[in-house]
């Protein structure tokens, strides 16, 4: 019997996957909702829970409706006088979890209406619950004509329990799906401890995966890349993971999105909770800390080791032009303005020269004016 974390208070490292969950959500919904190419929206919930923890802490069902309201109802009235519907679905196989969840949503949104000055919740018959099992409910032809239609925007939440409910073919399913973002939790630190056995074996590939036992924190980081290997080649896809220690063990988020602004919103969430590296709450790279001799916020290992990386492939040549330079950061885990750093450094050095207009724009790259890099001549 798996223990009912609605049961019990939300511990930290819980909180902080849900603020993460937030966050995520928080950005990418204004984009879904304001794109004019977009005509519905569905937001899937697929392991909700009970809704909260025993002091009232939200849980992600409602976590998800409070941003989709905005914090002053904005996106209620952006529902009320557009055309653009919106689609909440909660699955929770449990049923007493589910039942009560059914309970918490309605008495949240019954309270929710009391402060409301709209004469209706647009939330009322926007959200549906089931209590299916994710391996069927994922395989339903209904959910599979919804991820491959390129009009609808989907958000695809999977809080899952262990490791095992993320298949290749799950995750397949997801990364070839358009317009389609997600995020998903996994205890990695399981699969590291018992990968040799028939049980993990079914869903990771063992030769796909070695792990570094000196270095127990980078598991999940192996985690991430198995799955990156599993994105079809010549395909433009970006993957990014966020490491969480819960005493000995370590689990983490996967994000994946088909467009580099999804990225960008999603790198934006994990830098904000770790200054260092921007993919855990360990300090994964061994950083200085606080009130030590070294400590320093701009040239830590992660930020470094991205430049020396983007240098390097900038004076072989590889990287030619801002566009492929800006997405080789963002891939490899990175915010905008490194690029930018090694840019003017190469620049002033008289290393590269620029062809073209230069600007200095480091987000909404899928928007920035392409310029020519060159090398110079020794």
């Amino acid at each position: 019997m798996k223990k009912d974390i609605n049961n019990d208070v939300f511990s930290d490292e819980t909180k902080l996957k849900l603020n993460i969950f937030k966050e995520c959500f928080r950005e990418w919904f204004p984009v879904f909702l304001n794109n004019p190419f977009i005509t519905k929206i569905f937001i899937y919930d697929f392991f909700a829970g009970s809704g909260k923890d025993i002091e009232g802490t939200f849980g992600s069902p409602l976590i998800l409706i409070e941003e989709a309201k905005g914090d002053l109802r904005q996106y209620c009235r952006q529902y009320l006088e557009g055309s653009k519907s919106i689609m909440f679905a909660f699955n929770e196989y449990e049923i007493s979890k589910k039942e009560q969840l059914a309970k918490t949503i309605k008495e949240h949104l019954e309270n929710c209406k009391i402060e409301c000055t709209f004469e209706q919740c647009v939330f009322e018959n926007s959200y549906f619950l089931k209590n299916d099992d994710f391996q069927e409910l994922i395989k339903n032809d209904n959910i599979k004509r919804i991820l491959d239609n390129n009009k609808y925007g989907k958000f695809i939440l999977l809080d899952q329990y262990g490791f095992n409910q993320i298949s290749e073919e799950v995750f397949q399913k997801l990364v070839n799906s358009p317009k389609t973002d997600f995020i998903f939790f996994i205890a990695s630190s399981f699969i590291k401890r018992f990968k040799t056995i028939p049980a993990v074996q079914k869903y990771f590939s063992e030769e796909n995966i070695t792990f570094d036992d000196t270095k127990p924190k980078e598991c999940h980081r192996v985690i991430a890349n198995y799955f990156r290997g599993l994105v079809p080649q010549n395909k433009e896809y970006y993957l990014h993971h966020f490491t969480i220690k819960k005493g000995s063990n370590y689990y983490g988020l996967i994000f994946g999105s088909n467009h580099s602004f999804g990225m960008e919103k999603f790198l934006k969430v994990c830098w904000k909770h770790d200054v260092y590296a921007g993919e855990s709450n360990c300090n994964m790279f061994d950083d200085y800390g606080p009130n030590t001799l070294f400590f320093t916020i701009e040239d830590t290992n992660k930020k470094e080791e991205i430049r020396n990386s983007l240098k390097k492939e900038i004076l072989s040549g590889k990287i030619n032009n801002n566009l492929t330079g800006l997405k080789f950061v963002i891939n490899n885990g990175g915010l905008g303005n490194l690029y930018l750093e090694v840019i003017e450094l190469l620049t002033k050095t008289g290393k590269i020269s620029i062809d073209g207009k230069m600007n200095k724009q480091i987000s909404n790259i899928h928007k920035v004016a392409e310029y020519k890099i060159k090398l110079q001549s020794k």
